[in-house]
Order: C-alpha cells, then sequence, then structure tokens
C-alpha cells in the first residue's frame, strides 16, 4: 500500500492495532505470530514504514481476518441498512443485516399479530440455534410440548432441532432476533413461501 493513500493507509494501521489489541497482544506476540520483527510491525502500526502487500497477508493471517477484510473500504453505504417490511398473513419481517452475511447471522425484526398457539405439527425444526428479544408485547415460545412466556425485555435462546413457533400473548410482539444460516433459510424463505 502506497503512503499517499492516506486515509485507507490509516484505516489499515488502525485496524492491525485494534485487533491486536483486541486479542490482548504485544507487539512480539503478533511479530512471532506473522514473521516480522517488532520494530518493523510497530513501524507499520504507526505510519513511519510503508505497508507492503507481501506484509499485510501474514498479518491478516496472523490476526484471525483475511487480506480482505483488513483493507475492506469504510464509505457510509456499507454502514446503513433501509430495511423493508415483508408482510405475510400474521407476520411482518424487516431485515436488518445483509443477506448472506459474512458474519454466519442474519439479523431481524418481527412483528407477530397472530396470538394463537400453532398446533404442535405445524412447529418448525432445523439445524442450528435462535436467539431474540422481546421488544414489546409479549411473546409465546412453543418448545415442542412446552411453552415459555417471555416479557418485554427478556430474551430466550434454543436450539432449533425442537420444534419451535412464536407467537403473541393477549396481542402483537415484536422481537429481534438472530438467525445463523440454517434458522434464515427455514424462517425468512418461509415469510416469501407463505
Amino acid at each position: 500500500m502506497e503512503q499517499e493513500n492516506g486515509g485507507m493507509d490509516r484505516l489499515v494501521r488502525q485496524r492491525i492495532r485494534g485487533l491486536r489489541q483486541a486479542r490482548g497482544w504485544t507487539l512480539d506476540a503478533l511479530a512471532a505470530r506473522c514473521h516480522i520483527s517488532p520494530s518493523n510491525l510497530s513501524r507499520i502500526e504507526t505510519g513511519r514504514r510503508r505497508i507492503a502487500l507481501d506484509q499485510l497477508v501474514p498479518i491478516a493471517r496472523a490476526l484471525g481476518t483475511t487480506l480482505d477484510e483488513l483493507i475492506a473500504s469504510d464509505a457510509d453505504d456499507d454502514v446503513v441498512i433501509r430495511p423493508q417490511p415483508d408482510t405475510s398473513p400474521g407476520l411482518t419481517t424487516w431485515l436488518l443485516s445483509r443477506e448472506r452475511s459474512v458474519s454466519g447471522v442474519t439479523v431481524a425484526k418481527m412483528r407477530f399479530t397472530d396470538v394463537a398457539p400453532r398446533p404442535t405439527d405445524d412447529l418448525n425444526v432445523h439445524p442450528g440455534h435462535e436467539w431474540f428479544t422481546v421488544l414489546t408485547g409479549i411473546a409465546r415460545l412453543q418448545l415442542g410440548d412446552r411453552t415459555i412466556v417471555i416479557h418485554e425485555g427478556n430474551a430466550a435462546e434454543f436450539p432449533t432441532m425442537t420444534p419451535h413457533a412464536i407467537s403473541g400473548v393477549d396481542g402483537p410482539v415484536e422481537i429481534l432476533t438472530i438467525f445463523d444460516h440454517n434458522g434464515e433459510r427455514a424462517h425468512l424463505r418461509d415469510t416469501h413461501d407463505r
């Protein structure tokens, strides 16, 4: 990377230092992992040395990231998400993260207007885990033969191989939920199929 590329160069240096410090590593510890001398690594982090591509690859690998993530742009269009509601009978979903997120999870806001429990033979089952917190209302979580009531401000996490469904108690309920890719395929696909 050329030093003239000031903004990106500075961002990459901040990422290297930030990732190193987040792991609790000294310059010596990272230097040993990426086979660069501690003094050269210090000069890279502080901007007193030009960053070469052949140095970034082992640094990224040592920090547990990729070269693409280390040099990714920080433009605002990568930050703002403008969710559009996807409505089906009894459910409105707003996707709050990008589809196929690199983090491996999908974040969504869901509003359930159904207040009746689902029949046990109509519960969802798929590999993985789900997590949600109740934003407004009271949620009914059906897990197999159990029914668990979750009040506003509380959260739930459960394995999704257990048959499950969410509905409102005495009125609509809004939740913020995090799906792994299996949950995204099972639940968000369902909202388009209904």
